[in-house]
């Protein structure tokens, strides 16, 4: 297993300063990137440990704080084990953050993220992979999307509302990307049924995308994040052998 090391690290954007946490292997050299993007929940231990996982099999990892317009990490205080049924002012709480990230806003941060990746000495030469979870996926198709031309790789896991009414829609802008895509579905998942994730598929097909879709059963929304009551063990392991296996094969 390869060493690594976890440093915070600030990146100047369009519109003030992220946190953010970068995990490498400890050897200095320059690895392929990975750009991460959370969930809901924000930075915390175990995103940093996942993190610290993808960086041991050789990639320079950044989970940027996409919350930063509303405070540093921790954006909100939240408990070791993460349970909105025992604390519904959690999501209270997250709520009004999470609908302040509009599709402007993530375009202009990704730029910052993406040219903070190009310009370290961590990071290799080419395009990044993204990985994202939860809403961290919708940011991943959208980046992908608006930077097609810096992006190899993008996978998405127990990602919500990929199909929505909205004129921007995540399966409405696919057609740029040139990236392969992974996506795995969470099949007890109330916020990508069965008949969104068919039209979400539909519309990468219909784009010329190599795409992955897959709806692993029995999982819930949630299912890598062993800090809540949606994880799942063989799920999560399911997530990372398909993660690891498209960011070998693209970067």
């Amino acid at each position: 297993m390869t060493a690594v090391q976890g440093t915070d690290v600030d990146i100047t954007t369009a519109d003030g300063v992220a946190d953010a946490y970068l995990a490498h292997p400890a050897d200095g050299l320059p690895h392929p990137g990975v750009l991460f993007y959370q969930d809901a929940y924000g930075i915390r231990p175990h995103l940093k440990s996942m993190a610290d996982r993808l960086a041991a099999a050789g990639y320079t990892v950044l989970i940027p704080n996409v919350f930063y317009r509303s405070g540093r990490t921790p954006v909100v205080e939240l408990p070791e084990f993460i349970d909105p049924a025992a604390d519904p002012t959690i999501w209270q709480r997250i709520m009004p953050i999470l609908q302040s990230l509009t599709p402007e806003r993530v375009t202009r941060d990704a730029d910052a993220y993406l040219n903070w990746l190009a310009d370290s000495p961590l990071v290799a030469d080419g395009p990044v992979g993204i990985t994202g979870y939860c809403m961290g996926a919708r940011l991943a198709v959208g980046t992908a999307a608006v930077f097609p031309e810096r992006v190899a790789a993008a996978a998405g896991f127990h990602g919500g509302g990929l199909v929505n009414d909205t004129p921007d829609s995540p399966h409405l802008m696919v057609g740029p990307i040139t990236a392969e895509l992974y996506f795995g579905f969470a099949d007890q998942d109330h916020s990508m049924t069965a008949e969104q994730i068919r039209t979400f598929q539909e519309a990468l097909d219909a784009a010329g995308i190599r795409n992955t879709c897959e709806v692993y059963p029995g999982a819930a929304h949630g299912y890598t994040q062993a800090d809540t009551p949606a994880y799942s063990a063989e799920a999560a392991e399911r997530h990372w052998a398909a993660l690891l296996d498209l960011l070998k094969r693209a970067l």
